[in-house]
């Protein structure tokens, strides 16, 4: 390893450790460099729950969402049985992809496009044409299927042996989610494709999941309705953090006079940050979320989904140029701090409050890639608005 790949390494897992009073920017080599991907990779997305879709978004039989995942191709699909599996996505004889990478649905087989050898939804191999002489072992030949949980609908997936279950990666998080009633969020919407972002996955986690940049980035849109000076912490650690917001309410007088007796919680939104690949926003109404893929060091997918408790249509054009207009503004200043990653000489500064959810981000990389320590779980003064045996405080 050359001494700047050392010295990278060492500057990375000492400023993954800190606190937010002592937090900095990482180092911008870490946002480019292919071997520190290629780290993260195999630490991070091969070895921990990775969030992919809901099982909203695959709600009837054959639905099915394909992607790639740290080099491995995988499809998550509603069986025959109603149950969402995850599967490999490449045939268990030359290795041909199988189904074409985002959502989709088969009739109820899987068929290879190259020779035709075929797989049921839930991954069991069916047999081959023209084979001849040659006895193929069916049981040998199933598609190979990872582990898959779910957390209020949301699938996790986990590429290797879970040291420990989804529930326990995510215990506590429901004490400050109760009053937003999770489970009446039946319904499922979706953006329909993958939009490739020429920035590093890192990147854009952080900026989904601080709200610091919403007066200058998103002036015109979240703004309007979120603003930044209103952003508050609520509770969290290295593994997830819950960050909120109050709402400007642009509703009739009607509509707020109905939602008098309602807690007060229902004028915030809660800001859900679960590494390495999910940022949701929680409202009364809907959970929805940005959903990061890595690609390359200087790549990743971005997608927009949801769930809401009241059937959404896709074709909302005001819903629909609304979030199109902060995704293109994310997307452009991913980019543009992208540029500035080459730099070997400029280094980034001192993280200020409202970043504190990137300390902890960075702490979740720390701890995945070094086995760093990190600080203890904080709940915030303002926590107990959310706490489920708080009642309907004021």
């Amino acid at each position: 390893m050359s001494k700047f790949k050392t010295q990278l390494m060492s500057e990375y897992e000492q400023i993954t450790q800190a606190p937010i009073e002592e937090a900095y920017s990482l180092p911008f080599a870490v946002y480019k460099d292919q071997d520190i991907h290629s780290l993260e990779m195999e630490h991070i997305f091969k070895n921990e729950w990775v969030f992919i879709v809901s099982e909203q978004e695959l709600s009837q039989t054959g639905d099915y969402f394909a992607f790639t995942l740290a080099g491995e191709a995988i499809v998550l699909i509603r069986s025959q049985d109603g149950v969402v599996r995850a599967l490999s996505n490449l045939c268990r004889h030359r290795g041909t992809l199988l189904l074409d990478e985002g959502y989709g649905r088969v009739e109820k087989n899987i068929v290879c496009p190259y020779h035709a050898w075929t797989y049921s939804d839930e991954g069991t191999f069916k047999g081959a044409p023209f084979t001849g002489e040659v006895q193929l072992d069916k049981k040998a030949h199933c598609l190979v299927q990872f582990r898959l949980e779910s957390w209020h609908g949301l699938l996790f997936i986990h590429l290797g042996t879970p040291d420990k279950p989804l529930s326990h990666r995510l215990q506590g998080i429901d004490d400050y989610l109760h009053h937003f009633n999770l489970p009446s969020f039946t319904h499922g919407y979706r953006s329909q494709s993958m939009e490739l972002w020429n920035t590093n996955w890192k990147l854009a986690m952080e900026n989904a999941m601080e709200s610091y940049h919403l007066f200058k980035v998103h002036k015109e849109t979240l703004e309007t309705v979120t603003p930044t000076k209103q952003a508050f912490d609520i509770a969290g650690h290295f593994e997830w953090t819950l960050t909120g917001g109050e709402m400007k309410d642009n509703s009739s007088k009607l509509a707020k006079w109905f939602r008098g007796s309602y807690p007060k919680v229902f004028d915030n939104y809660v800001l859900i940050s679960i590494p390495p690949s999910f940022v949701g926003i929680l409202t009364s109404e809907s959970l929805s979320w940005v959903h990061v893929l890595p690609l390359d060091s200087e790549h990743c997918n971005v997608r927009s989904a949801g769930i809401s408790h009241v059937k959404t249509s896709s074709e909302d054009k005001t819903e629909k140029a609304f979030v199109d207009a902060f995704f293109a503004e994310d997307k452009d200043i991913c980019e543009r701090v992208q540029k500035g990653m080459g730099s070997t000489i400029a280094r980034g500064g001192k993280l200020v409050s409202m970043e504190k959810v990137i300390a902890d981000f960075h702490q979740f990389l720390g701890n995945s890639l070094f086995n760093a320590p990190v600080s203890d779980f904080y709940e915030a003064p303002k926590a107990k608005l959310f706490l489920s045996d708080s009642g309907n405080e004021q």
